[in-house]
């Protein structure tokens, strides 16, 4: 039977997960190009090909991501072998079980000098290979856009008519790829491309995002993927990872499937526990009567403090800059807060990696129209030294004078086929660097430099240790990653402050079930207790909903609020409404 009449049968098929990520993880090496082990450890992509098979995986994709010459850097020979064994490797996994195989083919990440032509030229000669290994499934993953798959594709069915062939892309939250082509261009264009079987979307975002991003298709009876990542990554101990909560997940893509998706999978993070969880999920919808929300209790109310004591406490409010051009949401958000006396206006360095407006230049805006301090972040991630200090002294000479030191989000493992992290300084380096500047160029009017400080992580001694080096390098403030948990609240009340350090606690307020589940699954370093989780329920409006997020906040806030300097409140979506509420409950 062949692909197309079995995802008619059966209404769904499931394919694999992450191959890079798993693989880096398995043999312990921090490379997620796992296209060499087709040559030198072919057992472990066997191994791994056979774990998402007994996982319950349909479809799988050969280990052939980056088998280009442009990837590997040698002649077409080697990517030939690479293909070659891929393929073999994967028959070999498959053992004459009714399991289909796809050629997984990514982007090709040329040098600017190379022609279009011989790009192209690339992609027929990996094509023609898979042809001559008996492949017809072809999987083309995380592009950008959508102009070289339409010929390509057309290729393909010159060469073969009954070929399958899927295009996914890379979309991120906003929508768009990381080329600015919108989910609704791709939608529209492909799903009218009588060479294309089917389209979807892979990689970017965790499963959230990408079932917030599909609603927007327009199908048009074309079939339909959705491979997400497990969520957006950390770095521990100078390794990739990811979340790995797979009843999350599964929950999600069920929900992903319920919206008529019908190649459903994993990217980036995920694992042979991802796709068993997802595959016993679906087999069980009936007797679990899956389609029914999760039942979670009505929210709990508590009784403020009606007397309690008007505090002196240092306000700082985080605005997210926009994706796109128009910055007028957080410019409104910011003339709103001036009206709250807060202290400082922070704007985030495009978190998670992912690009926003310069959070410089979006400070020195809000400050020169508003008269609010700011205090952007400014992230090590995106610039070397020179770059780092040239923004240093540009921000310094439009008067800032109160920065956010951070290392910054890692780049997720396929956004790296065409985004390359810098990292030439972590924050411990750059606050030395601008302490350095404080003492040579700044000496009349110092910059205050901040840092950033999470008791969320489970070894709390090590983190207090990065902490008295950011000290020892200049940062007199640090504020903290956003806190739910008792178990950080309460290392925040022991803790011992050197003299002169200033530490404002992190608060983020929840907005709806849906936010809540997304922020402990998926953000790295967020962990938010399930009695909170359950205050919420998906019945509620956004009113009610931001009235519990509200109520959570104020409640965590009155744990830890003797013992700090300052709050530091992340505004949900720019929801300065929310910011507003809580300072009036807690009264500063």
């Amino acid at each position: 039977m062949d692909i197309k009449k079995y995802i008619e049968k059966n209404g769904y098929i499931i394919i694999d997960g992450a191959m890079g990520t798993y693989y880096s993880t398995l043999s312990n090496k921090e490379t997620t190009m796992s296209e060499n082990a087709n040559i030198d450890d072919k057992s472990i992509i066997k191994k791994i090909h056979e774990e998402y098979i007994d996982a319950g995986a349909k479809l799988i994709r050969t280990n052939t991501f980056k088998a280009d010459i442009y990837s590997h850097k040698k002649d077409r020979d080697y990517t030939k072998l690479i293909i070659e064994n891929g393929c073999n490797i994967a028959k070999d996994a498959v053992n004459n079980r009714d399991i289909y195989i796809g050629a997984s083919i990514g982007p090709i990440n040329a040098n600017t000098e190379t022609k279009s032509e011989d790009i192209y030229n690339e992609y027929l000669f990996i094509v023609d290979t898979f042809i001559s290994c008996g492949i017809n499934i072809f999987i083309f993953e995380t592009f950008s856009n959508y102009d070289i798959l339409e010929k390509i594709a057309k290729y393909i069915k010159g060469k073969n008519p009954n070929s399958f062939i899927l295009v996914q892309f890379m979309v991120m939250q906003n929508g768009y790829t990381g080329q600015g082509v919108s989910i609704k261009n791709i939608s529209n264009n492909i799903s009218s491309n009588e060479d294309i079987d089917a389209f979807g979307f892979n990689c970017g975002t965790g499963p959230i995002h990408i079932y917030n991003n599909i609603k927007q298709c327009n199908f048009k009876d074309k079939i339909v993927s959705a491979l997400p990542n497990a969520g957006f990554p950390d770095i521990v101990n100078r390794k990739i990872v990811y979340n790995q909560n797979t009843d999350y997940f599964a929950k999600i893509m069920i929900d992903i499937k319920n919206i008529g998706i019908k190649i459903l999978g994993g990217c980036c993070g995920t694992t042979p526990a991802h796709i068993k969880k997802l595959s016993e999920k679906i087999k069980n919808i009936g007797l679990e009567n899956i389609e029914v929300k999760v039942k979670i209790e009505d929210k709990n109310t508590f009784e403020l403090d009606k007397n309690i004591k008007k505090r002196v406490l240092d306000i700082a409010v985080e605005l997210d800059p926009p994706f796109g051009a128009d910055i007028s949401k957080i410019m409104s958000a910011a003339k709103e807060l001036k009206e709250s006396n807060i202290n400082y206006i922070t704007i985030s360095d495009s978190p998670i990696g992912k690009v926003r407006v310069s959070s410089m230049l979006t400070a020195t805006k809000i400050q020169n129209e508003t008269g609010i301090d700011v205090m952007p972040h400014i992230c090590c991630r995106d610039r070397n030294i020179i770059g780092l200090k040239s923004d240093v002294l540009g921000a310094y000479v439009n008067g800032i004078k109160n920065m956010l030191v951070v290392t910054g989000d890692p780049i997720a493992s396929a956004d790296r086929n065409e985004i390359k992290s810098v990292f030439n300084l972590n924050s411990v380096g750059l606050i030395k660097l601008i302490d350095k500047l404080n003492n040579e160029e700044f000496k009349e009017d110092k910059v205050n430099i901040a840092a950033a400080l999470n008791l969320n992580v489970v070894n709390k001694k090590a983190e207090i240790s990065k902490m008295e080096k950011k000290i020892e390098a200049g940062a007199k403030l640090f504020l903290t990653q956003t806190i739910f948990e008792d178990s950080a609240i309460e290392y925040l009340i022991n803790m011992k402050k050197e003299k002169g350090i200033k530490i404002y606690a992190g608060i983020m307020p929840l907005v709806s079930y849906r936010n809540a589940l997304f922020l402990d699954n998926e953000i790295p370093g967020i962990n938010i207790p399930d009695k909170y989780i359950n205050m919420f329920s998906e019945r509620m409006n956004r009113d009610e909903a931001e009235e519990v997020g509200i109520e959570i906040a104020t409640q965590i806030i009155y744990k830890f609020i003797d013992y700090i300097d300052g709050l530091y409140i992340v505004a949900p979506f720019n929801r300065v409404n929310m910011v507003k509420e809580i300072l009036k409950k807690v009264n500063v």
